[in-house]
């Protein structure tokens, strides 16, 4: 399912000053545009807001057929074909050539240049000519190493980019012919190539591999053409008799298939290496992998079979790391790291895109509501030219009605790769600390553009280029040009006239309006969905938030400035997506939590951004409001909400979720609420349905808080003393709070160790028992309660240590606690320093009670018998060294 929106991601457009008629065009690079018009090509330099500046021309050998520029090596390549013959030639250093006329190097691939000769090939264009046995029929250049892939029929030819040192200070950039790629059964008419993964498309068939330089099992690459050792297997019902009826009276069609990962080996195409290079290339391909094949079946419906029905579009799209969306990183070809990989191809009616990198998958499928000519896939964007026209009985050519019957559409649709990327880069994606719209959502129309014989496409950096060109009887009447229906609101459009406007063709630079821009206008829409249709206004910012993430992934395309923009729009979209999740009932409101502590937005700002209003005299909670609030307020964040605020929280979740209230009354967050409000809803609560002893422990706290000790000493007779740690077990933030990552103890805990010091040291014992607290953070709790530094220990902690060996706790090390008691004990008598307060055991309760504490010797009683040892503390302390 498509969501169809009107959106404007067209902004100014400008007409390319061609003086022929454009038979082939590409781009790339930072502003390099190439035009090709029977044996000649015309470069252009774009720049700013599409300016189109001319920069120089040059001839070719024939009639161009196809075309490719490589931003590594900042090389053209072109298939030309003269007197039925094809060629293949590279045009190198083409930015040093000032007019027409100036001086052309031709030169064959490989062929070292001489001496005499090197300094010229510095500011003059070198055209190098690769011979191939067969002829050329498509190409295809690696966006990253700059090596070109031929293909050619049924095999593929790479020619590896590589620069001739002339000198320490000069060099020129040739190529050399490393590796031939036999695919037996494959015609390619598309191909496509991406650091050693190769896409190869025939009419119906779909075939990616990669080629891998490290050696399996000792494997080398042959040196030799090898044939197939595995040729197709035809099924068991197709005879030789059948393939005979089949050229003269039957077409048999093969079946549909569709093969992922290890199984695509089952298609029957043999993919064999033989490598022409030199041997000490330092990356050589030793193994292939078959990683998806895909075959489509021509459409039968009709009695005729349509040539129309075949694949177009076949394009590989890299995504590079990025560090992280805060990161400063350099973008340079040197440094770039792919992090994921998609594959791009199209039917008439149905495009189709695979992430083809760790996994193989199909991500998105694209229906388009008319036929498709040409597509081209970008990080952010699909484009697509279709037709709008179908056969009928229609008035005159020279009608209205026949240019509309003549028009084609450029559509825009999104994609998902940015989605994809995040989770290859971040493993911390779908947690409770970061979220990222799912793969899997529908795709969005944003844009249904109307242009007048729209013939062909392609797309750099922010701009799209386009062919169109008018049939020849609907020139006289043309009423309105392609270019006046690129209007949008406050977007203002430059517009030129074309050098020749009965030529009947034009050729123009569309930009994309900037990211940040596009997102803008996706919020404000969104508005229109808030109240009427939850899941349109979900979708539309997640097509927010994942237009401004792919513009931080391509971050070669930013502009100074740009980033920090963009950053800004980026938790900006957060915020958004988390008032959505909070506000609105669905299946994933808990993503209100991620999508908030993405946006940067403190727990008060989140809260300030409630419609607190009362409707019919009832307020209703989203789930998702009070999953971000309850899972904040466990947190510990080093955030105190005022009383306003804590008040609001507290009517919250009395009304959702009272179960909740004694927690988040605990936490220090809402260290500001007034008692007696939080006195009063604890008071209404009905404890039949959970621990009725952690709301008394909670208003016994609140009571100390008011400093009502007799409320206090009411509320904490109501349960006995078991029943007490069993509720500060369940809340530990009763006793143990931690503010800016040190740990502080409660009013709460302090009144204890005057008070109950048993009842303090039983609760910190059951806390660590069930895992609520560690060893250290138990000793160091101690510490900071009986206000002594790091080498003065407690009575009140030697109390907890002799608990901890009566409890045997099972994650206690004993030879540490023993250690730990003996020190103190010995630490004691040596310095005859009696304890801070009275011990809670004594040497005869540890004997009784605990086996680590065994019978006392004779010597030792008579000792402690003598006139000399009257202090009870130190006979104490003798006692339990022993």
């Amino acid at each position: 399912m498509v969501q169809l929106y009107n959106l404007h991601p067209f902004g100014s457009q400008q007409v390319v000053p061609c003086k022929l008629e454009p038979e082939r065009f590409c781009g790339g690079g930072r502003d390099a545009l190439f035009v090709a018009a029977g044996c000649k090509v015309e470069a252009f330099a774009v720049a700013g807001q599409g300016l189109c500046q001319p920069r120089c021309a040059f001839s070719t050998l024939g009639r161009v057929l196809r075309l490719a520029y490589s931003e590594a090596g900042d090389y053209l390549v072109a298939i030309e074909e003269k007197n039925k013959a094809t060629f293949l030639r590279a045009y190198v250093n083409w930015r040093s050539k000032r007019t027409e006329n100036s001086r052309v190097c031709i030169r064959m691939v490989g062929h070292d240049v001489e001496a005499p000769f090197s300094e010229t090939f510095r500011d003059q264009m070198s055209i190098v000519e690769m011979p191939l046995s067969e002829a050329p029929l498509c190409i295809s250049c690696c966006p990253v190493k700059g090596d070109l892939l031929v293909g050619c029929t049924n095999k593929l030819v790479l020619f590896s980019l590589k620069y001739q040192i002339i000198n320490e200070e000069f060099s020129i950039l040739d190529f050399e012919r490393s590796l031939i790629i036999h695919i037996d059964n494959i015609t390619p008419v598309e191909i496509s190539f991406c650091i050693g993964y190769v896409a190869v498309m025939s009419d119906l068939e779909v075939l990616i591999v990669k080629l891998e330089s490290d050696p399996k099992n000792g494997e080398s690459v042959n040196h030799h053409p090898l044939k197939t050792n595995n040729p197709v297997k035809l099924p068991e019902d197709i005879s030789n008799e059948t393939l005979q009826l089949e050229s003269d009276d039957f077409v048999i069609c093969q079946k549909p298939m569709e093969l992922l990962g290890e199984k695509s080996k089952q298609s029957g195409i043999s993919v064999t290496l033989e490598s022409t290079g030199l041997a000490d290339e330092k990356i050589k391909y030793f193994h292939v992998q078959q990683l998806l094949y895909r075959r489509f079946a021509p459409d039968i419906s009709s009695y005729v079979l349509s040539d129309d029905i075949k694949l177009h579009s076949l394009q590989l799209l890299p995504i590079y790391q990025t560090g992280s969306l805060t990161s400063e990183r350099k973008n340079s070809s040197q440094e770039k790291e792919l992090l994921s990989l998609f594959c791009f191809f199209s039917l008439p009616h149905v495009g189709y895109l695979y992430m083809v990198v760790k996994s193989v998958e199909l991500m998105s499928v694209y229906q388009y509501p008319e036929k498709s000519q040409q597509a081209v896939l970008t990080l952010q964007f699909l484009h697509v030219i279709t037709s709008s026209g179908h056969v009928g009985s229609w008035p005159p050519p020279c009608s209205v009605a026949s240019l509309l019957f003549l028009s084609n559409n450029l559509q825009c649709y999104t994609v998902r790769c940015s989605a994809a990327a995040a989770r290859e880069e971040d493993p911390y994606v779908d947690t409770t600390l970061k979220a990222c719209p799912p793969v899997s959502m529908d795709v969005c129309a944003l844009r249904i553009q109307l242009f007048i014989g729209l013939k062909a496409i392609c797309h750099f950096k922010n701009h799209v280029i386009l062919l169109t060109k008018a049939d020849p009887e609907t020139i006289p009447e043309r009423r309105e040009s392609p270019k006046r229906l690129l209007s949008r609101k406050g977007t203002s459009v430059n517009l030129k006239t074309p050098p020749v406007a009965e030529a009947g063709w034009n050729l123009y630079i569309v930009n994309t309006i900037s990211p940040v821009q596009l997102y803008k206008e996706m919020v404000d829409y969104s508005n229109t969905y808030k109240t009427a249709k939850t899941q349109s206004c979900i979708h539309l910012l997640s097509e927010a938030h994942l237009l401004v993430r792919a513009a931080l992934m391509d971050a070669s395309q930013l502009e100074p400035g740009e980033k920090a923009e963009l950053l800004e729009a980026f938790k900006e979209s957060c915020g958004h997506l988390g008032d959505c999740y909070s506000r609105l009932d669905t299946q994933y409101s808990h993503l209100a939590l991620p999508y908030y502590k993405m946006s940067g937005l403190s727990m008060a700002e989140v809260l300030a951004r409630v419609d607190w209003a009362v409707e019919d005299g009832s307020q209703k909670y989203e789930r998702g409001l009070i999953f971000y609030i309850n899972h904040s307020l466990y947190e510990n964040l080093d955030e105190e909400l005022s009383e306003e605020l804590a008040a609001k929280v507290v009517q919250m979740f009395y009304v959702a979720e009272p179960k909740q209230l004694p927690h988040i009354l605990c936490s220090p967050s809402m260290k500001n609420i007034d008692p007696l409000t939080t006195i009063s809803y604890l008071r209404k609560l009905d404890t039949s349905g959970f621990s009725s002893v952690l709301v008394t422990l909670t208003k016994a706290a609140m009571a100390l808080k008011m400093r009502d000790l007799d409320m206090h000493r009411s509320e904490m007779k109501n349960h006995s003393e078991m029943k007490l740690v069993c509720g500060f077990i369940l809340e530990p933030r009763l006793l143990i709070q931690q503010r800016k990552g040190r740990i502080v103890p409660t009013e709460f805990a302090v009144h204890l160790k005057e008070t109950q010091p048993g009842l303090l040291v039983a609760s910190v014992l059951g806390l660590q028992k069930n895992n609520k607290i560690g060893i250290e953070e138990a000793d160091s709790f101690f510490k900071v309660l009986c206000g002594k530094d790091e080498d003065t220990i407690p009575q009140l902690l030697v109390d907890f240590w002799e608990a901890q060996l009566v409890a045997c706790l099972p994650d206690v090390v004993l030879q540490e606690l023993f250690f730990k008691l003996t020190s103190q004990y010995i630490w004691r008598l040596s310095k005859r320093q009696p304890p801070d307060t009275t011990p809670l055991r004594t040497s005869e309760d540890l004997i009784n009670t605990c086996s680590h504490y065994g019978l006392i010797s004779p010597w030792v009683n008579v000792l402690i018998s003598s006139e000399s040892l009257a202090d009870k503390n130190y006979m104490e302390d003798l006692s339990k060294l022993q």
